[in-house]
């Protein structure tokens, strides 16, 4: 494990190298120039060089100038990706991948650095992460990871202010992080700061307004690309849907069943948070909940476990639960293997992997994405029941959770006359209704 301030070189070295063999993974696609169903045969695909053609980038048209054919991304990665297609100085799909490459290496170093200052005995973990160093190179993802990550170190350092700023900026950059907004406004109400929940709305709020604002004005059809796609597609790569119905079993009325499996979900993490006896750590609940909501997604990208890895690291609390970590590693191996070997297969390769063995390897990931979240979970709730209660007075036998039920009771203690030949005043317990 890597504790002292004095092995951050260490630790930045092996982020660094990291992504040095995850650059030198995607080197064959550079040499072929992303030539299909090669990049996929290979597994050195990346959107970075493909949406550089597709998006008009090449060209130089503003992001979100083109309507339909507008970036499928929220406003921060879209001017990301236009602004880098000036600065890499020319039309050359390989020299845009790389000037992005060595900003999205810049970033990936930096957020080890922020893992390390959340979760210092496993940050490790983030840079020898087998999903990381076969995905990083394949989107701008980095930019909206860092920034959340921030938002997770300042919040749990009670500096509200920049939390909220910079989960906006996150928010801006890919949606999801949006449902961090729940256990946010769980732990503050926890800590009964009302008025710091509104205040971190609004912050949070008006900052992602002041960001998106000016290319909703000015390009709103473009702009809203973004956002309709995500409401109107229906069941996409890596998902349970695109899974099952790999295996012949179709869902109806998509839509309605994702957003159901989803309020299912944010209730199911209501419920997990008011079983906690203290307010938990923003760190360890961020993996938690965007892993459970990734597993019922319309999509899942090769690309988002890079958002996952940074967030199981610093939700980790005991080393048994490294068994978990590495199982899910395993998955998003074998995920990651499946996925470009079946699209292969689909673009015409005289090899690949078939559809029923692609939605197995989909199915496998999910399933140890879940066993990770129920160690994460079950710990957690253990470490809680095992903490002792505060003095004068303790929930009596009952869930935080009992208000959706029945009324839990607090135990009052009183002290009563003493016995004879006593010198400690003995206890009366009241039990007192909530």
């Amino acid at each position: 494990m890597i504790r002292s301030s004095s092995s951050v070189k260490t630790l930045i070295f092996l982020a660094v190298l990291a992504s040095f063999l995850s650059f030198a993974k995607f080197d064959h696609c550079r040499n072929s120039n992303w030539a299909a169903p090669d990049s996929y045969v290979h597994a050195c695909y990346s959107d970075i060089p493909i949406l550089f053609s597709a998006r008009s980038l090449d060209i130089h048209q503003w992001a979100y100038k083109g309507g339909n054919n507008a970036v499928e991304y929220p406003v921060v990665m879209g001017a990301v990706m236009w602004a880098t297609s000036w600065v890499s100085g020319s039309h050359s799909l390989r020299s845009y991948f790389d000037f992005n490459a060595i900003l999205i290496a810049l970033l990936f170093i930096f957020s080890v650095f922020v893992v390390w200052k959340i979760r210092p005995e496993y940050a490790y973990l983030s840079a020898l992460s087998p999903g990381v160093l076969l995905a990083l190179y394949i989107n701008w993802d980095l930019w909206g990871i860092v920034t959340m990550l921030l938002a997770i170190y300042f919040f749990d350092r009670r500096k509200q202010g920049l939390s909220a700023s910079f989960l906006a900026l996150s928010i801006a950059t890919k949606f999801f992080p949006v449902f961090l907004l729940l256990p946010i406004v769980f732990i503050l109400w926890r800590r009964e700061n009302v008025r710091a929940i509104v205040k971190y709305l609004m912050i949070t709020s008006l900052v992602w307004l002041a960001i998106n604002a000016p290319v909703m004005l000015t390009a709103p059809q473009g702009w809203w690309h973004f956002y309709k796609l995500n409401l109107e597609r229906g069941s996409d790569w890596g998902s349970l849907w695109y899974s099952l119905s790999l295996l012949g079993l179709h869902i109806k009325f998509l839509n309605y069943l994702t957003i159901l499996t989803l309020i299912l979900v944010l209730v199911a993490m209501v419920v997990f948070l008011l079983e906690i006896k203290d307010p938990p750590t923003l760190a360890e609940v961020s993996f938690i909940l965007l892993a459970a909501t990734l597993c019922i997604g319309k999509v899942y990208s090769p690309q988002y476990v890079l958002w996952l890895v940074p967030l199981a690291v610093i939700a980790l609390r005991e080393r048994s639960q490294l068994f978990a970590f590495w199982l899910w590693q395993a998955g998003e191996v074998i995920y990651h293997v499946a996925i470009w070997q079946h699209l292969a297969l689909v673009s015409g390769s005289h090899f690949g992997l078939p559809q029923f063995g692609y939605a197995l390897a989909s199915l496998a990931r999910i399933a140890t994405s879940i066993y990770l979240l129920f160690v994460l979970v079950r710990v957690v709730l253990v470490r809680s029941r095992l903490k002792p209660p505060p003095p004068q007075a303790q929930i009596s036998q009952g869930r935080r959770a009992d208000f959706l039920l029945g009324q839990p009771q607090v135990t009052l203690s009183l002290p009563r006359p003493p016995s004879a030949g006593s010198t400690n005043p003995p206890v009366t317990e009241i039990p007192w209704p909530l």
